[in-house]
């Protein structure tokens, strides 16, 4: 029987799983750091090795060699409100995790609200702390994402980049098609006077959205009024307050295209202490397929996201970028809309 510990008896070493590979020591440091340049017999025999003898890599060490710290960050550019607030995070976060859970690599979250936040989180990840960040909800031409790949950080959004220039790689659902789906099913549902409440459209994701509405409306020959329009912040109180401002109009709306679910159930809820109801005098559609949608009463019509999917989709993008095995992509998830009971 072969001795499984470290000469000193202690815990095992990366030269007792060397000698137990039948390989160098230099070889062994290979394998276990992730260099692919080693032939795979020599991998398999060295992971065999660590595993007979229950090695575990000194992370701290291996960072000296590699330069890796084997985490990414998940940031949400929101105030903790807001992320606590909509079920689109959890479930983005969710995919993400579930994307890099077998891949032996950490997931840090991190919220930014504030510049000084920014800041902080430039120096942290600048230090050498995180071998790349998926960015989460950015408002206007943030410089963060581009300071962070000038000093060497790969990155991804979700969600294409605000200015059309931009090469950073992202992760986006079709936002106008989706759009134009809602805005479809309102005039097919016998509406004549839509409007659109939108999220902020200093978010890219709330600019195609507002596009699709719009561009659905013109090739039906309808028109697009400025006072349908309504910019709200993506929150259950938004879409409260916007649909009490469109039911002032003069010509009160009988279908509302909502960005997302909790300005559509904001919306429903105005419509109900109104003295109206949903869907008989306002048809709603609102955009992700939350949760929400279903809860709502009656049950909210949406497009929906597949949210899960873009952040698994983030992930393994960010990962990919990490390891060189990617240079500049975007991707991009479909929709569809669900039809439920308030259109």
């Amino acid at each position: 029987m072969r001795d499984q510990s470290s000469p000193s008896g202690g815990q095992p070493t990366l030269e007792s799983v060397a000698a137990l590979a039948g390989v160098s020591r230099a070889t062994a440091g290979r394998v276990l750091s992730g260099s692919p340049r080693v032939s795979p017999a020599a991998k398999q025999a060295v992971q065999d090795a660590a595993a007979e003898l229950s090695y575990v890599t000194n992370r701290a060490a291996r960072s000296l060699v590699t330069r890796r710290s084997d985490s990414i960050a998940f940031v949400v550019s929101e105030s903790e409100e807001r992320l606590f607030e909509d079920p689109f995070f959890p479930a983005v976060l969710r995919g993400a995790h579930k994307a890099v859970s077998g891949e032996s690599v950490q997931l840090v979250f991190v919220v930014l609200a504030t510049p000084s936040e920014h800041e902080r989180f430039f120096r942290f990840a600048a230090g050498g702390h995180v071998d790349g960040a998926m960015f989460i909800s950015l408002h206007g031409d943030d410089p963060l994402p581009n300071r962070l790949r000038q000093v060497g950080i790969p990155v991804v959004l979700s969600g294409r980049p605000f200015r059309p220039d931009d090469d950073i790689p992202s992760v986006d659902a079709d936002n106008v098609t989706g759009a134009r789906l809602a805005t479809r099913a309102l005039l097919d549902a016998g509406c004549t006077r839509l409007s659109t409440i939108t999220g902020p459209l200093d978010m890219p994701a709330a600019q195609d959205r507002l596009r699709g509405y719009q561009d659905e409306l013109t090739d039906s020959r309808r028109k697009v009024a400025r006072t349908r329009t309504i910019e709200s912040d993506f929150s259950t109180d938004g879409g409260f307050e916007a649909m009490n401002q469109l039911l002032r109009n003069r010509f009160a709306p009988d279908g509302v295209f909502a960005a997302n679910d909790q300005m559509a159930v904001g919306a429903m809820r105005a419509v109900r202490e109104a003295g109206l109801q949903v869907p008989r005098d306002v048809k709603v559609v609102g955009f992700d397929d939350s949760p929400l949608a279903t809860a709502a009463h009656p049950p909210l019509t949406s497009v929906r996201q597949p949210m899960e999917e873009l952040g698994r989709e983030m992930a393994h993008l960010l990962m990919a970028l990490v390891n060189g095995e990617a240079t500049h992509t975007s991707v991009m998830l479909p929709t569809e809309l669900v039809v439920r009971g308030t259109c």
